[in-house]
């Protein structure tokens, strides 16, 4: 190797150190592309009212333990119960099933499973951030010939994870 390759790499080496360190000591980025302030330490998920009128008993649940989940795998802040430096606040609105394809004869091919939700978000150190009442929504299509009841909690599952995402990126990554 020549002295000119080898300050070439040292260079490279040094500039790739100095991007760490910046990113590093700006607090603000993080490679889960959240952006929460390095002063933010907790957070509290509230359980998710149930308000739509068609009912599925462990909706609620399912949401609010799937963002729970979702914090502590993403970020690395303390859930508390009350007073967090974050808070969510959710409640499910509308959780319907509609006919979403039509066969000639005029009968439903496929249907689709909506759940709604409705969210506020206190940011307690910067509350600039927050926000009030703002809707997510996700769905999962399935097979009419299917009844709900058998495909139900697959494509809860499906759908909670979707909500989750939408939430998470909405309140701490400014997606």
């Amino acid at each position: 190797m020549t002295r000119r390759n080898i300050i070439a790499i040292l260079a490279a080496a040094a500039s790739l150190v100095m991007t760490a360190f910046i990113v590093q000591s700006c607090g603000i980025y993080s490679f889960t592309g959240t952006s929460i302030q390095p002063d933010v330490k907790t957070v509290t998920i509230n359980y998710f009212e149930y308000k739509a009128l068609k009912v599925n008993p462990t909706l609620s649940n399912q949401i609010t333990e799937a963002l729970k989940d979702k914090f502590t795998r993403l970020t690395k802040l303390e859930q508390v119960d009350i007073d967090g430096d974050l808070e969510i606040i959710g409640e499910v609105t509308g959780y319907d099933v509609k006919a979403t394809a039509i066969t000639a004869n005029e009968q439903a091919a496929q249907n689709r499973l909506t759940v709604n939700v409705k969210i506020a978000f206190i940011d307690r150190k910067y509350p600039e951030n927050s926000f009030e009442n703002k809707s997510f929504s996700a769905y999962a299509d399935f097979d009419a010939m299917q009844q709900l009841d058998a495909v139900e909690a697959s494509l809860c599952e499906e759908i909670v994870e979707k909500l989750c995402e939408d939430i998470f990126n909405g309140t701490v990554a400014n997606w």
